[in-house]
């Protein structure tokens, strides 16, 4: 009798409702994980995640999204079951991954929800396949542009470090400089990365305890070898292209919607959003940090569902 790897994405695939399967394709020379369910009438949504997880932190919001249209949540280049190229993690190609997966779907015009890293890539593609992009939904962080160049090394006195916010307005983000280098963290971290995720969970989530245990160990176990390591930390290393990039794409001209958690980026996002597209609006998630699709995710249903609509 086969035993069933209850942390596999076939099964984590299975466990959602609305029919969702894990799926591999390979497009452009990387190989790209995704897990598809759903149908209905509306513009596809694809779904992109971020640092430190896989597609599985989209899973409290994909049936319901599923309800109404046909929705793909994505490992990005590196990320999850996805390969680990040695390059190409700069968010303008990995956008282009995204639209060769859809073309390669037989979609020629989807919407995409995009989470911290996924979120830069989410903008990168409206900038690039304005007449592939219907709509698209930020989740809590925005695409590097200039003033990230900017970050200092110390925490400035309106920065927390540890979870206690009191009398704070920003995060002092020490892992974008450990992120930058090479080698460093692959030997600290293979085999223990939680570590750091959970270090990070537990700092950034208003909640901790909405990205449960089974969570903890899906991003924890995708994590693990020096090879992910490596590649996620890529998508950082890649910053100062991608604000390169940022200085030629101007207005993205698709519909935009930027939702920030009230205890994490949304003053940040209100007041930089409006600059970078021609159809903006910016919420907020009330009670929330930076990881809202699992610390809120009816409401992020509900503003994506009106967005989107």
């Amino acid at each position: 009798m086969t035993t069933v790897d209850p942390l596999s994405d076939t099964a984590l695939a299975h466990s959602l409702d609305g029919g969702f399967s894990s799926r591999h394709a390979d497009v452009d020379g990387v190989r790209l994980h995704y897990v598809s369910g759903g149908d209905g009438d509306g513009d596809p949504l694809i779904l992109l995640g971020g640092w430190p997880q896989t597609w599985w932190q989209w899973n409290k919001v994909m049936p319901a999204l599923a309800r109404r249209r046909r929705v793909i949540a994505v490992d990005l280049r590196g990320m999850g079951s996805s390969s680990k190229p040695e390059g190409g993690y700069d968010k303008r190609t990995m956008a282009r991954d995204v639209h060769a997966l859809a073309e390669h779907l037989g979609l020629t015009r989807v919407s995409i929800a995009g989470h911290d890293i996924g979120a830069m890539v989410a903008y990168a593609h409206a900038a690039l396949f304005p007449e592939s992009t219907g709509r698209i939904c930020l989740l809590d962080v925005p695409h590097p542009d200039g003033d990230w160049s900017s970050f200092t090394l110390l925490p400035g006195p309106h920065q927390y470090v540890d979870p206690d916010r009191t009398g704070v307005s920003g995060s002092y983000l020490w892992w974008f400089a450990l992120n930058q280098v090479q080698g460093l963290p692959e030997a600290l971290l293979e085999g223990r990365y939680r570590l750091l995720s959970d270090w990070l969970f537990d700092r950034s989530a208003k909640d901790p305890a909405s990205i449960d245990e089974r969570s903890r160990q899906v991003y924890g176990r995708a994590y693990s070898t020096a090879d992910a390591i490596r590649s996620g930390n890529a998508w950082y290393r890649a910053f100062n292209t991608d604000i390169e990039h940022e200085r030629d794409y101007g207005k993205v001209e698709a519909p935009l919607l930027a939702l920030g958690g009230d205890e994490s980026n949304y003053a940040y996002l209100r007041d930089l959003m409006p600059s970078k597209g021609a159809d903006v609006r910016v919420a907020e998630i009330a009670d929330c940090g930076h990881y809202l699709p699992e610390e809120q995710p009816e409401a992020v249903v509900d503003a994506l569902e009106s967005f989107l609509r």
